[in-house]
């Protein structure tokens, strides 16, 4: 029997007279890797925050590494992780003390700090003030926080939207390896479908907050008759706008 990291059903959420999410189930097994697709306004971001416990579905049930939320959220986020390219840092700190903090809320050695940078291999970094980096550093001091505690479930949006394609290329290969490695489960969101069809066994394209399509991304392109999954990605998108 399959053992679910993430088990979401029959989601829906509304934002006024905006159905953003609709009757959206959402099954992701342990040590998966799997993509979470769609154009702007698909309903992405949505799925994640009702995911993540930070918003509530209308209707719907979500449990999170088998556990229920919002019941039991913090027990299943402490054994949980995020990050994204939006998430702001504080400016007056140095990122040693901004990483200290996040290894205090997660009850880990702080020392996890200076291993999670070098995992990253930015060690340089850890005395730099988050004031000073640039919005790529920005991007790799936001996963270093998200790998400290070690999760069994690491969920990111747009990972390495704002690094160049030599560091995006090498950060894929070190989440990578730290998954073979751990067995952790990744869902993600990118725009880069280079980057998913590397990383993902699986993607879920959302259209309208419903999903259209679900499979392995050669599977769902040539069931669109599409050479790949960014010409896949396109189509999807102009149904969804007709």
């Amino acid at each position: 029997m399959a053992s679910f990291a993430i088990e979401a059903r029959n989601l829906t959420k509304s934002f006024r007279d905006v159905r953003a999410v609709d009757d959206l189930t959402i099954l992701v097994e342990e040590g998966d890797v799997v993509a979470l697709l769609g154009p702007n306004g698909a309903g992405k971001t949505t799925t994640l925050m009702m995911l993540l416990g930070i918003i509530e579905p209308d209707v719907g049930t979500v449990r999170l590494l088998d556990r229920p939320l919002p019941e039991e959220r913090s027990a299943a986020l402490v054994q949980t992780n995020f990050t994204a390219t939006y998430v702001s840092l504080p400016g007056d700190l140095r990122v040693k003390h901004y990483l200290w903090v996040f290894a205090d809320a997660y009850g880990v050695p702080r020392s996890r700090a200076g291993e999670a940078l070098e995992l990253l291999r930015v060690p340089h970094l850890y005395d730099k003030k988050t004031a000073h980096l640039s919005s790529g550093q920005r991007t790799l001091v936001g996963l270093a926080k998200a790998m400290m505690n070690r999760p069994r479930l690491l969920v990111l949006d747009e990972p390495t939207a704002s690094l160049d394609p030599e560091v995006g290329r090498e950060v894929r290969g070190v989440l990578l390896e730290e998954q073979r490695r751990e067995g952790f489960t990744i869902l993600m969101t990118s725009h880069n479908m280079d980057e998913i069809e590397r990383m993902c066994r699986r993607v879920i394209f959302l259209a309208r907050g419903r999903a259209v399509a679900d499979g392995a991304p050669s599977e769902i392109a040539a069931r669109y008759g599409r050479g790949d999954l960014e010409e896949t990605f396109v189509s999807i998108a102009q149904e969804a706008r007709r």
